[in-house]
């Protein structure tokens, strides 16, 4: 089956996994890699290698997987799927993108059902594996994409598990089944447990394509459930915080204590170690590189950025760092929460870093300051999103302000609070304290940058922040209700 490249480029800026769009690039490569079939049926699927290359002046290449399903005749159930017809053997062949479809999707299930009895199941050059005791699986299970915003594609087999097919891909392994299979070896609560995934040997590396995992049928978006909860409390922001029904900080304390969880596993599990202060002196020097870049597209950093030096100078001061292995990409977006507790997904990292990048140890403080960002982050986006009715005036607009600072004030103590508690440090000390302001500066210059480019609207959320940076989050929650 061939595909012209120019029918792919514009499916490509069709979909919401690619990277690219607003960019312009072309399909450099196309590479079929593997293909499965149904024993009995008109299904076809070939997965395909898309190397991208970029003609702006950043440039650069990126690889993206696409598994195609081809058929004789036009599917209209998929047709917003569609990617083009396409000449084969002397006829005609109607391909599709295969996530949205449930035939091409039940293959990936039968492989995964095969490889239960042995760990593993190939199928062609791919290799299907299964981390044992995982729950074993009906090949009837039906599939369904997931819809939402995301770097890659998760399809959901009924209530029982979910697969996520990465989109860009990169050779060695993948930071989010590594940490999966290990935390789920080890029996971990608090994520969802992996039962297999999906890869190939090319060109002498392996490559990592899907992976299956526990579906929490009761799960609920973590930022989505915080939102909601703002929004609970401004509806009514005569009440304090604490005696609404959108107070969250029952939830950030639960929270807390699942991270620290699931970094005392990873502490130990994976190497970690205490670095000296070259290893201080390097962390500060990138933080100020990345924000001397953050500069250029965002000049309104110009006024906090004094404070955002000032935090990365007093880390540089340290005499030590302890690291390990951490998520390093958490926000609330990263967490769901069950009937029996909270659960962080996505151990996969910054999408836009190497694998081996993404797997070097860094301080737990990263992944803490992530959080209490995303708590800041909340009452922000339900601000700037809400409709203000006519009759809201001034002193009005200033109390829900008030409100929702004292929500993200709450939410970060109670957090911060429970995480240190359950590692042994109920109050930060002095060297703490500087690793995390400075992580909490760092993860806003990036936000900035962020929201710059694609939310301008946006981007006062972060320079707020930025503006508080040094003061306590440890002073009592409930001084300001």
């Amino acid at each position: 089956m061939h595909i012209e490249p120019a029918v792919l480029e514009e499916y490509l800026v069709r979909t919401r996994w690619f990277a690219g769009k607003g960019r312009p690039f072309r399909v450099a490569r196309m590479r079929p890699i593997a293909g499965l079939a149904a024993d009995a049926g008109d299904v076809r699927v070939a997965i395909l290698l898309l190397t991208i290359e970029y003609s702006d002046p950043e440039g650069g290449t990126e690889v993206y997987q696409v598994p195609l399903a081809s058929y004789d005749e036009y599917i209209e159930q998929i047709g917003h799927a569609f990617v083009g017809a396409v000449e084969h053997e002397g006829g005609q062949r109607y391909v599709f993108d295969a996530v949205h479809d449930r035939k091409a999707m039940a293959l990936w299930l039968e492989a995964f059902v095969a490889a239960e009895t042995d760990g593993e199941a190939r199928v062609g050059d791919l290799r299907f594996r299964r981390v044992p005791g995982g729950e074993a699986l009906d090949p009837a299970l039906r599939a369904s994409p997931l819809s939402g915003e995301q770097s890659n594609s998760s399809v959901r087999f009924d209530d029982t598990a979910i697969m996520k097919i990465f989109r860009k891909v990169s050779p060695g392994v993948n930071p989010d089944i590594e940490i999966h299979e290990v935390l789920t070896r080890g029996a971990v609560e608090s994520i969802a447990a992996l039962y297999g995934w999906v890869e190939i040997d090319l060109d002498g590396e392996v490559l990592q394509l899907a992976m299956l995992q526990e579906f929490l049928r009761t799960a609920s978006d973590g930022f989505e459930l915080a939102t909601g909860s703002v929004r609970t409390l401004l509806a009514d922001p005569t009440q304090s915080v604490a005696d609404s029904g959108g107070d969250f900080a029952g939830e950030a304390t639960r929270l807390g204590e699942a991270l620290a969880q699931v970094h005392e596993m990873l502490r130990d599990r994976f190497p970690s170690e205490r670095r000296g202060p070259d290893a201080t002196a390097a962390l500060a020097r990138a933080m100020n590189e990345r924000l001397d870049h953050a500069l250029g597209v965002v000049p309104e950093l110009e006024a906090q950025a004094p404070r955002a030096r000032a935090a990365y100078e007093a880390v540089a001061a340290l005499d030590g760092i302890d690291v390990q292995r951490v998520h390093g990409d958490l926000h609330l977006g990263q967490t769901l929460r069950t009937s029996h507790g909270w659960r962080i997904v996505d151990f996969e990292g910054e999408p836009g870093r190497p694998f081996a990048e993404r797997a070097l140890p860094d301080s737990p403080w990263r992944d803490v300051a992530g959080m209490l960002r995303s708590f800041d982050y909340a009452p922000g986006v339900v601000q700037l999103s809400r409709s203000v009715p006519a009759d809201d005036g001034e002193a009005e607009d200033d109390l829900r302000a008030a409100r929702g600072e004292q929500w993200s004030h709450r939410a970060r103590v109670h957090f911060l609070d429970a995480y240190s508690a359950a590692i042994g440090v109920p109050l930060l000390d002095g060297a703490d304290r500087r690793l995390l302001d400075a992580y909490v500066a760092d993860k806003a210059v990036y936000e900035a940058v962020y929201e710059k480019r694609n939310r301008p609207t946006w981007v006062r959320i972060p320079l707020a922040a930025l503006a508080e940076i040094g003061s306590a989050e440890t002073k009592d929650a409930e001084t300001e209700d």
